[in-house]
């Protein structure tokens, strides 16, 4: 019964294992990712994704300022 309810968790470990454990010890270290010097890092790599995205064709249609409506008839 235990064992049930920390499923989820070993299947996020077993799905995502760098992630997850990043993702643990700033809980243990109880790290707030607002503040730095992690919140510049977060920049920092989040900036190197976004150069790597950029290179890649954009759809025109979507302008990347947020949500959209659509109409459904």
């Amino acid at each position: 019964m235990f064992l049930n309810e920390l499923s989820p968790l070993f299947q996020e470990l077993v799905s995502k294992p760098i992630a997850f454990m990043g993702g643990f010890a700033s809980g243990l270290l109880r790290l707030n990712l607002a503040e730095d010097p992690v919140k510049s890092w977060l920049e920092q790599k989040r900036g190197s994704e976004d150069d790597v995205s950029s290179s890649q064709p954009k759809d025109p249609t979507h302008n990347g300022s947020g949500p959209q409506s659509i109409t459904i008839e």
